[in-house]
């Protein structure tokens, strides 16, 4: 009986050591899995924070980059604003160039009939060409200007180049050949091929008058300095004063 006791007592006692141990190492598998779940919740947390921070700061970027934007959009606006404007003014401005181009045409063919009868034929050419051009719907009204105004620039060159060419003059009913010489729009003179005869051309009368043989030398002279034979001098011509 006393053996039969003592073993069975071990039994007791072993029995809630053993629930002791098992319940240990449940604790200890539950806080190892509390102790997992936590790391990750504080790597999870971590990361939210980093993409937090990430997208405010995005975000302060945006903000700055939408306040460019706008700046740039308000000034796109006030430009927009402004052709407006000026497209609105188009209109009235051609309808204020046009009728100042074909003045302009006109004055320009009055201005080379009353002007020294030189390159007669190019410079009246140049202002059909001109009168052509307005009636052309395929060219801008700009370019229309352009050319109008360039034009005049020709016209005004002629008025500082030397020239020299060969013509004819009708004198008394017989045709002569001549060389022609031109200083701008000072003078304009002519000599025989012979160098015998010599005339100016008096825009007052349109007429070529005969010069006498005091200025067949300058005449002379003139032509050769037209042609580059000679240097630019002083040479004595009668000029006609300007009306």
């Amino acid at each position: 009986m006393v053996g039969a006791f003592a073993f069975a007592s071990s039994n007791v006692i072993a029995d809630p050591l053993n629930d002791v141990q098992q319940a240990g190492q449940q604790i200890q598998k539950a806080a190892v899995k509390s102790q997992t779940k936590i790391d990750n919740v504080y790597g999870q947390t971590q990361e939210l924070i980093a993409e937090y921070r990430s997208i405010v700061d995005e975000t302060e970027l945006m903000k700055v980059y939408n306040d460019h934007v706008a700046r740039l959009v308000d000034d796109q606006n006030a430009s927009i604003e402004s052709f407006d404007r000026q497209i609105a003014t188009i209109d009235n401005t051609k309808q204020n160039v046009v009728p100042l181009m074909y003045r302009m045409i006109d004055t320009l063919e009055q201005f080379i009939k009353a002007d020294v009868p030189f390159n007669l034929e190019t410079r009246l050419g140049r202002v059909e060409r001109l009168r052509e051009i307005m009636s052309s719907s395929s060219v801008t009204t700009s370019e229309k200007f352009r050319q109008v105004l360039e034009a005049y620039t020709v016209e005004t060159s002629y008025s500082s180049a030397v020239n020299a060419s060969q013509g004819t003059l009708d004198v008394d009913g017989r045709s002569i050949n001549v060389d022609i010489g031109r200083l701008g729009r000072i003078t304009y003179v002519a000599q025989s091929f012979d160098l015998k005869h010599a005339w100016v051309w008096d825009n007052n009368t349109k007429q070529w008058k005969e010069l006498g043989e005091e200025y067949l030398k300058s005449v002379k002279e003139v032509i050769r300095m037209a042609r580059k034979q000679a240097t630019l001098e002083l040479v004595k011509l009668p000029i006609f004063g300007a009306e």
